[in-house]
């Protein structure tokens, strides 16, 4: 009961860090001229992944790896498939250009980046140093590009003159009280996280993928559902592909730094596990965006709901391979042979339905 308390008073503390940070760093990158869509892709998404930041890299400073690259795998998913999807039931996501041109070819590109660099076992100093600069040049190019372009959109151009006007010591204070709500938030999960793990008799990497990639992606089910009602739905598809690219080049690349001090020089170790399913499972629910952002520009609502189901199968299997339950190969079965290609049958249907609607036009 104490570390049930402990794990809910720490995630308390990052949902509550993570709307600090957003606030206030929000209101600092509009004061600058920055479209709403990077603010989505940068800021936002950013401050609301900087729990996976603090769990990650306090996983790996207190020795579980495991659960460190679980949390990213895990959050990424859930990324697409849960809060995507979840935002998408709620008012159908109309996806900018710029996402489907630029932003989701990148984030599948790390996504295929990061597979290949696990290829060996590890995510090494020098795969982290690699992963993390490719954030600051990424984050770098979109601010460029933002204000090159001087686009200003929906609520975020009024929030802009608000935030020009308020004090930025305010700003300031308020993401500096969002971080420390962070680290100490971070401390408290990780350490009821290894405990549920060991009464629970699994592995911290299964405990990462599930329970803490959902509990530190909550910052951005907030985000991400917020926008949508708000009808800033770049907003809401800009948060969740910018945390994708942050969890795989920023979270990833500074644990696979960190490990490497932390850990002689060894680096963040990739289970098989993980290596042969759950990064292809990643890979899988990022690339099946590009064909259902393709068609007609939009995540519709049954598209979120198909989302959802996918994410509630993949979390039963988990839980059945980690309980070896003699359910698992009927289940694994049906997921084969009937869901995924009747999934892949509909996307094209509906596929050549927007085509036909464009002609029409």
């Amino acid at each position: 009961m104490m570390q049930a308390l402990l794990f809910v008073a720490g995630l308390a503390a990052l949902v509550g860090g993570a709307e600090l940070l957003v606030r206030g760093a929000s209101r600092l990158a509009l004061s600058f001229g920055i479209s709403s869509l990077v603010v989505g892709l940068t800021v936002v998404a950013f401050g609301t992944s900087a729990p996976e930041m603090t769990v990650s890299v306090g996983a790996v400073l207190n020795g579980q790896t495991g659960l460190a690259l679980g949390n990213v795998v895990g959050s990424n998913i859930f990324n697409v498939l849960g809060i995507l999807g979840l935002a998408a039931v709620i008012m159908p996501l109309a996806v900018n250009l710029q996402v489907i041109r630029q932003e989701m070819p990148i984030m599948i590109g790390v996504a295929l980046l990061v597979i290949l660099l696990s290829q060996d076992g590890r995510i090494g100093l020098a795969d982290g140093v690699l992963l993390t600069g490719l954030l600051l040049a990424y984050t770098v190019f979109l601010v460029v590009q933002s204000r090159a372009q001087g686009v200003e959109t929906g609520d975020y151009a009024a929030e802009r003159t608000a935030a020009t006007r308020s004090a930025w010591g305010i700003q300031i204070l308020m993401v500096g009280a969002g971080l420390a709500l962070l680290v100490v938030g971070s401390e408290l999960m990780v350490n009821a996280a290894v405990f549920f793990a060991r009464q629970l008799g699994v592995s911290d990497v299964i405990v990462g993928l599930t329970i803490v990639a959902i509990g530190t992606s909550l910052p951005e089910v907030a985000a991400s559902v917020t926008a949508a009602l708000k009808g800033e739905r770049d907003i809401a598809v800009g948060n969740v592909v910018g945390s994708c690219v942050f969890n795989l080049l920023g979270v990833l690349g500074l644990s696979g730094i960190a490990a490497a001090f932390s850990a002689g020089g060894v680096g963040l170790s990739v289970p098989t596990s993980v290596l042969n399913f759950d990064l292809w499972v990643m890979l899988a629910a990022l690339g099946a965006c590009l064909p259902i952002f393709l068609t007609g520009r939009e995540v519709a609502r049954w598209e979120g709901v198909l989302f959802l189901l996918f994410y509630i199968a993949y979390t039963a299997y988990l839980i059945l391979a980690a309980r070896q339950h003699e359910a698992l190969p009927a289940f694994s079965g049906v997921m084969l042979g009937f869901l995924l290609p009747l999934t892949l049958v509909t996307l094209v249907v509906s596929g050549i339905r927007s085509q036909r609607r464009r002609s029409d036009r």
